[in-house]
């Protein structure tokens, strides 16, 4: 359902919902912001709950480094602790780094309901024609979405034929010193295509200032509209409950 939406919308409301979790430090606000992300994923767009639960493990372990510090070098700031002091955690330490655990978490899973649900082609269309994306820019990031798949599948070819030469087959996964090997060989081939996509923009001629036409671009609807103030609803409610205390 998410992925059917307009990017731009999408966009805002997460951008929104990401500065509220930065501004609003309180504990069951960032388990429910969190909470109502990864469930958005597993209803609307039926993403397997164990994808969701891996795909958090980054961003627990980037929670975990605010907690550790809480813990162990108890530095925070006297806002943190100061608002710390209303959760159910006694130590300050505890309930400040907790906080920042869930923050870190939450804004990671916003982010990450934003990356699955939207297709970085009809994103950039989207904002070169809504938001006046240079067709520089636009066209740049188009071929960098073709130069990632083409860097596996050169680094596998490169693998494949020295494991030919070599007489054994390749490992799953390379070596450190086979990684390191591979480095330059696509550094080279990242330049080529480099050169070959700028010769190719200048063909173009992707000028800042000329008229031109975008295909397929994604246009508004009013589901947009109802995902926008739904979105936006919810957040206050999480808002207003969190002011209260969670006092219903």
């Amino acid at each position: 359902m998410m992925s059917g939406l307009h990017p731009l919308p999408k966009l805002v409301v997460a951008l929104v919902w990401l500065a509220t979790a930065i501004l609003v430090f309180d504990l069951w606000f960032q388990i429910a912001l969190a909470f109502t992300a990864a469930l958005a994923l597993i209803l609307l767009d039926r993403v397997s709950p164990l994808k969701v639960l891996l795909l958090t493990i980054p961003f627990m372990l980037f929670g975990f480094g605010f907690l550790t510090t809480s813990l162990v070098f108890r530095q925070e700031a006297d806002f943190a602790l100061h608002v710390a002091e209303d959760t159910l955690v006694r130590s300050k330490g505890f309930s400040a780094g907790l906080i920042l655990f869930f923050r870190a978490v939450a804004c990671g899973m916003v982010s990450m309901a934003f990356a699955l649900t939207t297709d970085p082609g009809r994103l950039v269309r989207a904002l070169m024609a809504g938001w006046r994306l240079p067709p520089r820019v636009g066209y740049a990031l188009f071929s960098a979405f073709e130069l990632v798949p083409d860097l596996a599948g050169a680094a596998n070819e490169m693998r494949l034929a020295r494991a030919m030469r070599r007489g054994r087959p390749p490992r799953r996964l390379p070596g450190p010193g086979e990684a390191a090997s591979l480095v330059v060989p696509l550094l080279a081939f990242a330049i080529r295509r480099a050169g070959r996509a700028a010769i190719a923009m200048e063909a173009r001629g992707l000028a800042p200032n000329r008229a031109r036409t975008i295909i397929d671009c994604p246009r508004l609807a009013a589901r947009d509209a109802i995902f926008v103030a739904v979105s936006l609803s919810l957040l206050g409610l999480l808002v207003v409950l969190a002011a209260r205390g969670w006092a219903i």
